[in-house]
């Protein structure tokens, strides 16, 4: 998946595990930019009665690297606190809940939001900032998880009222949200299944066969969402319009961290020593599908400006090796290409330079960092945008930032099976097969909404019982 449980350690911490992190232009407001950052995956919808949350003992952040040096110029800083009406019961909500301070409602969450502006100047980036900066917002409630139409009448009405205004024009909303990602799960662990080729060609004897299942289809996740203007993000405070121009490019990631020591007595758990980084997240499927397994806790520990010691995994990807294993004879072209895959370090460590795509770049820097890069010049396609981004010949999509609807899965698996690499290397031709390879899942038209934060109604448990 995305980022969903893909380190040995991040798999037993849900609450800080950075699943997906989105960065796109506002299509309902295209002087702004949304950032999106998920955590708590793979939630059943009635996963009562201690219904999903956030980690009131995590330090959630999202980066901003506005100058090319692979750290953050801009951090937003995000804390959670639980509150209880009564502990006198074993209910969630003890009546129907009509508002964010309905008193049927009986275990809420609140948050603050903090704004930091460093001159990083080349240093390693501090994750021991908390509650420095500028206060955003406090005491800003989330939504009440979707419980079932019982509990929750009109659940969007709910979420409407969790979407906060904050100084300078940020919008925020922290909560649950049906999970934006589609992937047919068991088949792509089952050695990069495909069951569509499959069907086709039988590539893979006794193997599933058949149409992909969307297995994250009734699965919800925790959002935090951000939309800001992006005069407060640019280096220079400008509204860039020329796509060329460096200060146009954005290198956004997100983050979560937790204190480096816990001492636990029968009372309360006692907190101690700095903050220590246990998740983050820029490009989808990085740490996932690149990084090997002896490797991934340590990736998710360090900062992007750390990141040369993985880029080897990206030059020579390991999955690219297996394809034509799994695959007999579809992908010979590809297993006869010895040279390190410049195009996917552009794609994932440095940014797209100009030149290599007519009227596109993201450039950001030559030091191999792990974000999301977003020209922030290039406007949001809102007539008929194209899931395969930049790809499908939809600039405004990925790897161009990340859209809630990008088909990830599908880009990425192209560009590691070759699709990409003609333009660094005008000597290669792709295999057929290429043009085969995509995930064959298109979401259901309720998966996302057209308005922030974009990522559409949780599933309730009543209605959609995760057995």
């Amino acid at each position: 998946m995305s980022s969903h449980r893909e380190a040995p350690s991040i798999s037993q911490d849900p609450v800080a595990d950075n699943a997906d992190t989105y960065a796109f232009v506002s299509p309902d407001d295209p002087t702004t930019v949304t950032i999106i950052t998920n955590y708590v995956p793979l939630q059943g919808p009635d996963g009562g009665p201690n219904f999903y949350e956030f980690g009131d003992d995590v330090l959630y952040s999202i980066y901003v690297d506005n100058d090319g040096d692979a750290l953050p110029e801009i951090t937003y800083q995000f804390r959670f606190h639980t509150t209880y009406r009564n502990k006198e019961t074993f209910l969630y909500n003890t009546g129907p809940i009509g508002s964010l301070d309905d008193p049927n409602w009986n275990k809420r969450q609140f948050y603050s939001v903090n704004v930091i502006h460093s001159k990083s100047k080349g240093k390693k980036q501090d994750h021991s900032m908390d509650g420095k900066g500028t206060v955003l917002g406090k005491n800003l409630a989330c939504p009440p998880c979707n419980v079932g139409p019982h509990s929750i009448a009109d659940y969007d009405s709910l979420a409407a009222a969790a979407v906060h205004s904050l100084p300078g024009g940020i919008s925020v909303f922290a909560g649950q949200r049906s999970d934006g990602f589609f992937v047919d799960l068991g088949a792509i662990f089952d050695l990069g299944n495909i069951r569509e080729l499959n069907k086709a060609f039988a590539f893979v004897p006794n193997s599933a066969k058949g149409t992909s299942v969307d297995a994250l289809k009734a699965l919800n996740i925790h959002a935090i969402a951000i939309k800001i203007p992006i005069h407060l993000l640019t280096k220079d405070g400008s509204v860039p319009s020329d796509p060329s121009k460096a200060v146009s490019v954005l290198g956004i990631w997100g983050g979560a961290s937790r204190r480096k020591v816990y001492v636990q007595d029968k009372h309360k758990k006692l907190k101690s020593g700095p903050w220590t980084q246990v998740s983050r997240l820029g490009n989808p499927l990085f740490n996932e599908v690149i990084v090997p397994v002896g490797d991934k806790d340590e990736w998710n520990a360090v900062d992007p400006i750390e990141d040369s010691g993985f880029a080897k995994y990206v030059k020579k990807p390991e999955l690219a090796g297996l394809l034509n294993v799994l695959y007999p004879g579809a992908f010979t072209n590809l297993a006869a290409y010895t040279k390190p895959r410049a195009d996917l370090e552009a794609i994932l460590l440095t940014g797209i330079p100009t030149g290599i795509i007519d009227g596109f770049q993201n450039f950001t820097t030559t030091k191999p960092s792990d974000m999301l890069r977003l020209n922030v010049a290039i406007p949001p396609t809102t007539n008929s945008p194209n899931a395969l981004g930049v790809v499908g010949g939809d600039l405004a999509g990925f790897p161009n930032g990340r859209r809630v609807f990008d088909d990830v899965v599908s880009i990425e698996l192209k560009a590691i099976a070759g699709a990409t690499i003609h333009l660094v290397d005008g000597s290669y031709t792709a295999d057929d097969a290429v043009g085969l390879v995509s995930s064959y899942i298109t979401p259901a038209n309720d998966r996302y909404q057209a308005t922030f934060p974009y990522l559409g109604t949780p599933h309730d448990g009543y209605d959609t019982p995760s057995s």
